[in-house]
Formats: structure tokens, C-alpha cells, sequence
């Protein structure tokens, strides 16, 4: 997956237009405008950075996304999962679980996505 590094504002952009897409550039404008009180330059001027990314596409003044949220976010996890603990997804957990208590809720589902996503165990 590519790299998306979104600053803050640029992230909750991202998150309004996956809210509302596919949504005309315009509305979109307006939205911003509401929303973030961008003015109507920022709003086309972040938008073009994030379909330069590959994160969004602007076609026809409709904007749609390239990349779902869950996908977008997916991969910032393991991008931070790699560059944090060098790519140990067990270091990474041991290291969250160690600042709190997992509940048996949450134990059991950690246990059933393991066995979900094990190698061999899930038909992609």
C-alpha cells in the first residue's frame, strides 16, 4: 500500500469527503466551508494534494474515493506497526496490552481474528 501521510487538517478533510462521498466539488466547497472554515481555494488546493496521493478522485466535479477509510486507516496501521516495532505485529500488541487490561471481550476477539486472518485460514 502507498505511503499517505495526511497532516491533521488534511486527515479530517479526508474524513468529510469520505462521509459524503461521491460528492459534487462544489457541495464539497461548502461543506469545507461549514465544517473546517476553509475558504473555497484551501478546499480545491488540499483537495488536488490528496487526488495526487491517490486517495481521491476529482472527475467531472465529482469527487469519489480511490481508497476506502477502512483501507486508508489499515494501512496507516501497519505503516506504524512497521516503522515502530519493525514489522512484529506480537511486540505491537504486547506493548498495547502492557498500558492496560484486556477484558475477556476482547481477549476472545483478538484470539477469533488471529484465527481468522491465520495463513491458510481465510479464502481472500
Amino acid at each position: 500500500m502507498a505511503d499517505y501521510r495526511l497532516a491533521e487538517a488534511e486527515s479530517r478533510f479526508a474524513d468529510l469527503i469520505w462521509e459524503h462521498a461521491p460528492i459534487h466539488s462544489p457541495r464539497l466547497a461548502e461543506l469545507a466551508a461549514d465544517v473546517m472554515n476553509w475558504k473555497k481555494t484551501t478546499t480545491y488546493t488540499v483537495l488536488k494534494k490528496l487526488c495526487g496521493k491517490g486517495i481521491f478522485r476529482n472527475e467531472y466535479a465529482l469527487v469519489t474515493a480511490l481508497v476506502s477509510r477502512d483501507e486508508f486507516y489499515a494501512g496507516q496501521s501497519v505503516k506504524y506497526v512497521d516503522d515502530t516495532y519493525d514489522g512484529s505485529l506480537p511486540r505491537f500488541i504486547a506493548a498495547f496490552a502492557s498500558s492496560r487490561r484486556l477484558s475477556e471481550g476482547q481477549a476472545e476477539e483478538i484470539k477469533r481474528l488471529i484465527d481468522e486472518y491465520r495463513e491458510g485460514g481465510r479464502d481472500d
